[in-house]
């Protein structure tokens, strides 16, 4: 329940988005970001806020560990839409990395979402996004985030 203690402090954040998904585009956006993150819950809960100075909003994570299930709640909102997103993403880690899914929708088309979190060491991770419209037998990445400590 603690997979999520890494993340605790200040972070830079290198953020890499497909300027538009699901066209097969390869024209990649890049900006800055920097997140603060807490643990709650004695780790079975992570909470964090982050900027994206260039672009004029800020991102609120709330992540909730399920004890019965063994499994994590990602719920994800934007100053840009003052909404909690919903579903939430669902899954779980395996040592370094955690893999979470749902089924969401991009600009009207249904797709499967997958979030990766990869820990690098204490200093170092990497967030990444991506969307599957064909049941999951291909993915493609369309954000990612590479967080140094600050």
């Amino acid at each position: 329940m603690n997979d999520f203690d890494f993340l605790a402090g200040t972070w830079n954040v290198t953020n890499r988005r497909l300027s538009k998904a699901l066209v097969g585009s390869d024209d990649w956006e890049e900006f800055p970001g920097r997140t603060v993150a807490t643990r709650h819950f004695d780790g079975a809960a992570s909470f964090d806020e982050i900027a994206f100075p260039t672009k004029g909003f800020y991102g609120l994570t709330v992540r909730i560990f399920n004890p019965e299930t063994r499994q994590w709640s990602i719920y994800w909102s934007s100053s840009a839409r003052g909404v909690l997103d919903l579903p939430p993403m669902v899954g779980a880690f395996d040592g370094d990395r955690g893999e979470f899914y749902a089924d969401d929708s991009y600009e009207g088309t249904p797709v499967r979402c997958r979030f990766i979190w990869t820990v690098h060491g204490e200093d170092s991770a990497r967030w990444e996004q991506a969307f599957s419209v064909d049941g999951e037998q291909t993915w493609e990445t369309n954000w990612t985030m590479d967080l140094t400590r600050a």
